[in-house]
């Protein structure tokens, strides 16, 4: 099972992760973490590049480079663990891209969506967990954080990212739309309800 989650920065994705991380492996689940850009050699290099706020990056290069990363974590890590049969746990997958890239740089969709294709091998999340937050509360919680090059893009370049993924959880299926205001608990909470339905129709 692949499973992604996206959101802007701040919405909390990393503690879902290892929440339900920790709870798969007490339930005897193989489990592998992986976060976009990065995961390999290569893509922690791309990810330098593209976060390095000290570089100016042009939308298209952004793009490939995105795809890049993405190409050599799926061809190296993603697709042998799934064909292992282990859980695989991604922060960030190409819906990310489609509301970066797309809806907040501008990029035509249609060229973002083959090139998603091909960076990703063509492999499909079985469920993708949109953690929604409003950008104002996602900046509070990173306050005393340093902001990277993505992170400099300003209020109307992450509305355009926002309004990219409420389109993204009206059009996909696999899109769990969980509200990243409520208590860390609560949303696990809600996490391991979805993935048990999943197990348990697979099984």
């Amino acid at each position: 099972m692949f499973i992604t989650f996206e959101g802007i920065d701040g919405s909390g994705k990393s503690t879902q992760i290892l929440l339900l991380r920790k709870y798969l492996v007490n339930n005897g689940h193989k489990v592998v973490t992986l976060r976009e850009p990065g995961g390999t050699e290569l893509s922690e290099h791309i990810r330098g590049v593209l976060l390095n706020k000290k570089l100016e990056v042009s939308d298209v290069s952004e793009l490939l480079l995105f795809q890049a990363a993405r190409a050599d974590l799926v061809e190296r890590i993603v697709k042998p663990m799934l064909e292992e049969g282990r859980i695989v746990l991604s922060d960030r997958f190409y819906d990310s891209t489609t509301a970066y890239q797309g809806y907040g740089r501008g990029l035509d969709l249609e060229i973002v969506e083959k090139s998603n294709q091909i960076g990703s091998h063509g492999v499909l999340p079985n469920i993708t967990f949109y953690l929604k937050l409003e950008r104002s509360i996602a900046q509070d919680r990173r306050t005393n954080e340093e902001q990277d090059r993505m992170e400099l893009s300003g209020d109307e370049f992450y509305n355009r990212v926002i309004d990219g993924y409420e389109k993204l959880a009206e059009k996909e299926d696999r899109f769990v739309t969980l509200d990243a205001s409520q208590e860390i608990k609560e949303i696990h909470d809600k996490v391991v309800q979805e993935i048990e339905k999943r197990l348990n129709y697979n099984n």
